[in-house]
């Protein structure tokens, strides 16, 4: 305890300031686009939206502060507890869990503060410390069969209880790609990708019939084939096609903020969370959208950075970690915007309203700042390293 104190004290000397800087514009920029796409009249003002955002941005930086203050060895040694926890956070959703308006049983609700927390988005930080744990105590043996399937167990177990309990395709495909970043970061072997991928084509067939509902095959099926699927656009393609007119409304520089037709209308169905990249280009144009997808690649680029600095396995998948939940989320949202990718309901990082997704961000990203703050172990007589 004494140690986490002082590191604490010494955040701002030890601590990445240059990501937590760059989440901050990237924050104060969101919180610009939230109040316009609130500003239509079926928000009511944005007032509210954006006490609320930016006060999960200062509780956001306040557990930055604190991720980035606890030794990654520290998780490492209570790996199972980590796993217990993420279980039953996901098992709360069975007698609390609710749908938010979004088909999924993905939150739950404090009734107090009115508040609702996605018990996933905790996961996916605990998640990558479990994943990156794992792989660290098999480093020197990452592509034998049974530390692959040590890695894989887990996977399943977290991905496929989310999965199960809140039916969220969307939040799960997060922790696949995690998995995915993190095992090729890790050096396991592309034989093992192209065995699982042969796997994945295989049962493809299966998973497509019997675990996909038509909704979401037609979802799917809608990128490929949106003239077969939906013609009208009136169903299926019916959010792509009104995400698209507000996209390309705004030409190249945009309508100017507070001034998009659609999005001052309220025409943009969710145009202040899952939709918000679809408003920013048509109030902010081409110019906009850029901007938007170079200030994330910039917070991207030095998790990487960081992780590719630290000699210490274990730290550097962590920071890759969240690289790729960053990197899975940005492409996801922006492709489901553009149309080219499935519509599964993920926010965009930093600019979509949500107080659960920006603090569990922001506590994602301090993990890269303790590693950037300790990039190696400080004592190998103080490490004890997990069980097999």
């Amino acid at each position: 305890m004494r140690d986490f104190i002082q590191e604490l004290k010494s955040f701002h000397r030890k601590g990445d300031m240059l990501l937590l800087l760059l989440c901050l514009a990237t924050s104060a920029f969101g919180c610009v686009i939230i109040a316009s796409a609130t500003n239509a009249v079926k928000f009511g003002g944005s007032t509210r939206y954006i006490v609320i955002q930016v006060g999960a941005t200062l509780i956001g930086v306040l557990f930055f502060a604190i991720m980035s203050s606890i030794d990654t060895d520290v998780f490492s040694e209570h790996r199972v507890l980590l796993v217990a926890i993420s279980m039953v956070l996901l098992l709360l959703l069975v007698p609390f869990g609710t749908d938010n308006n979004t088909g999924n049983k993905s939150w739950i609700e404090i009734p107090i503060v009115h508040i609702n927390v996605q018990p996933a988005e905790i996961c996916k930080i605990l998640y990558i410390l479990i994943t990156a744990s794992i792989m660290a105590s098999h480093q020197n043996r990452a592509s034998h069969i049974w530390s692959v399937s040590h890695v894989a167990l887990y996977l399943g177990l977290i991905a496929g209880a989310n999965l199960v309990i809140s039916s969220d395709m969307g939040v799960s495909l997060i922790f696949v790609f995690i998995f995915i970043g993190m095992a090729f970061a890790g050096g396991i072997s592309l034989l093992w990708f192209a065995l699982v991928g042969g796997i994945g084509v295989a049962a493809f067939p299966f998973i497509w019939n019997n675990i996909f509902s038509e909704k979401q095959r037609n979802r799917i099926l809608y990128v490929f084939i949106p003239d077969v699927i939906d013609p009208e656009g009136l169903d299926e393609g019916w959010h792509t096609t009104e995400s698209l007119k507000s996209l390309t409304g705004g030409g190249f520089a945009g309508q100017g903020l507070f001034n998009g037709n659609r999005t001052q209308g309220g025409n943009l169905f969710a145009q202040h969370t899952d939709y918000v990249f679809s408003s920013i280009g048509e109030e902010l144009g081409f110019v906009g959208c850029m901007l938007v997808i170079l200030m994330l690649l910039l917070i991207i680029i030095r998790c990487i950075w960081v992780g590719v600095h630290s000699k210490d396995y274990m730290r550097r998948l962590v920071c890759f970690g969240a690289a790729s939940a960053m990197i899975f989320q940005v492409v996801n949202n922006v492709g489901m915007c553009l149309g080219v990718t499935p519509v599964i309901g993920l926010t965009l990082p930093f600019f979509s309203y949500g107080g659960s997704s920006i603090v569990t961000t922001y506590a994602m990203l301090g993990l890269v700042s303790g590693v950037h703050a300790r990039p190696a172990p400080r004592s190998h007589e103080r490490y004890i390293r997990p069980p097999l």
